[in-house]
Formats: C-alpha cells, sequence, structure tokens
C-alpha cells in the first residue's frame, strides 16, 4: 500500500495495513532481543571460584582432575556461569523422604521369582 493510496474510504484498511506492519516488526525485535539474552559470556576463575563458594587452588584442582567444567585457551581459564551452575545442581544429596521413595520404587519393580512345578 503507498502513501498515495490512502484516502478516508481506503482508512480502515490503511491502519489494518499498518498494523500488520507494526506486529511484524514487533516479533522481529524480540526474536533479535532472545538472540542477544542467549549469549553465554565467559568468566574467570576469581568469579568461577565466588559463585561455586571454593578457594582458587581448589577450583584449579577440580578442573585438573577433570570435575569442573572449563574451558582453557593458552594459560588462562574460563568459565560459564550456567555450566557452572549445572554443576552445583548435579551434586544435590538427596533427602531422606526421596531416598525412601526410590527404595520403594525398586522393591515394586522387582521380578517374582520363577517357579517350576
Amino acid at each position: 500500500m503507498n502513501a498515495n493510496e490512502i484516502t478516508f474510504d481506503k482508512l480502515p484498511e490503511a491502519v489494518a495495513f499498518l498494523t500488520k506492519e507494526l506486529l511484524s516488526l514487533k516479533e522481529l525485535i524480540e526474536k533479535q532481543q532472545t538472540v542477544v539474552q542467549k549469549r553465554q559470556v565467559p568468566i574467570g576463575i576469581d568469579d568461577a571460584s565466588r559463585i561455586i563458594g571454593k578457594a582458587k587452588p581448589t577450583v584449579y584442582t577440580l578442573v585438573r582432575k577433570r570435575i569442573l567444567p572449563c574451558y582453557k585457551n593458552g594459560k588462562k581459564l574460563y568459565f560459564y556461569e550456567d555450566e557452572l551452575i549445572t554443576w552445583i545442581n548435579s551434586g544435590k544429596k538427596k533427602t531422606i523422604q526421596e531416598l525412601k521413595s526410590e527404595a520403594e520404587m525398586k522393591n515394586s519393580y522387582r521380578r517374582k521369582p520363577f517357579i517350576t512345578l
């Protein structure tokens, strides 16, 4: 729709056209923003030790034993915050209730002994 074609009679069509265009622009902007937000920024060992609550020598030991997820470029170590948080969450201790429910599930799945007569 051109600007020359807009008349009073075609005003509702022009508004509808502009509304569609505005929505498409809004969708493009939102897609662009989500791409930017998902970008990870590497952090250094000082920030990593602060996040996991360990001293720097302990972090170096965990990296050397390949327990802690990290990246190395030259002599410098890099970490991603979301990977460190996932690593922390993977070490969750189970509560007594969770252990009991797991034991009950295992007992319910046991096979019955095969008896021949």
